[in-house]
């Protein structure tokens, strides 16, 4: 349940003033939407404040317990899609069993979300299928992917012996999968940054450098140490964490790059070293 374009900024603080910093315009059919400056920024501006609808720290997908094809179909939204060595899942859907107890617990939480916070503005997240798409949104947005079913299956596939050309395919089906399940938006050069800076529940969208009218506005969803590692590192981490290949400017840059992660490059300089540079190590530390 999307929310309408004139109410895209209604959490904000002064709602406005938002709509006049910037607009979510549509990029393509893999990015989707995206958020674009309509006025100049200078680094550590506020781009705007708001309120979040949702907050969650839930591990989706240890809760769903979604074997890898029904994941990736839900995530890709491509409900036709088949993935190659299914029995590479481990995930039993015929062992789940419905807990007796947990019946109607979706319900008995929408009413006390509705109790405690109900608004006449935000009436369509309470009804019954709004509330169901409240949490699918969530779902989708806040998940735990890098212990779910499909990463899992992800790494099972990574492990297999399979003559060249079976794994050139194989690796090929998995990074369309990647691009098909694509979250826009990210950079590993951000031009901004998300943060409570107040300690409260008010989200603070802030400038890390000057933004151009018509830019667009990307975070990062690899923390600073992890933005300073290889290309191959930094597509490693999003891949199993996030589900998604980035293109962004520094990573096309560095497409030429041996696919080698950072610990993997630690290792080739630590062979490199010669005798009489670990002996001037251990004098050193002496």
């Amino acid at each position: 349940m999307a929310a309408p374009v004139d109410d895209m900024f209604s959490r904000c603080v002064d709602p406005a003033k938002a709509s006049n910093n910037v607009e979510v315009r549509f990029i393509d059919n893999v990015k989707g939407k995206g958020l674009f400056a309509k006025r100049p920024f200078k680094k550590g501006d506020t781009i705007f404040i708001e309120q979040p609808l949702v907050s969650s720290q839930f591990l989706w997908n240890a809760l769903y317990k979604y074997r890898a094809e029904e994941n990736a179909r839900r995530l890709s939204g491509l409900p036709a899609l088949s993935l190659p060595h299914p029995e590479l899942c481990k995930v039993r859907p015929d062992r789940h069993k419905a807990c007796p107890q947990c019946q109607g617990q979706l319900a008995l939480l929408r009413n006390l979300f509705t109790t405690a916070l109900y608004e006449d503005r935000l009436s369509q997240w309470f009804t019954p299928d709004g509330f169901r798409s409240l949490f699918s949104l969530v779902g989708t947005n806040g998940q735990g992917i890098g212990t779910s079913s499909l990463s899992q299956w992800v790494h099972a596939c990574d492990a297999l012996e399979l003559p060249s050309q079976q794994r050139e395919q194989l690796d090929a089906f998995i990074d369309q999968l990647y691009k098909d399940i694509d979250k826009g938006n990210h950079s590993c050069v951000p031009n901004a940054e998300a943060s409570f800076p107040d300690n409260n529940f008010l989200l603070h969208l802030s400038a890390l450098s000057d933004i151009s009218p018509g830019e667009e506005i990307c975070i990062s969803y690899l923390d600073c140490c992890q933005r300073d590692r290889s290309r191959h590192s930094r597509h490693k981490i999003l891949r199993e964490n996030y589900l998604f290949i980035c293109s962004c400017q520094k990573c096309m840059s560095q497409m030429d790059d041996a696919d080698m992660t950072s610990e993997d490059e630690d290792e080739v300089e630590g062979e490199g070293e010669t005798e009489g540079d670990d002996m001037e190590d251990e004098m050193t530390d002496v």
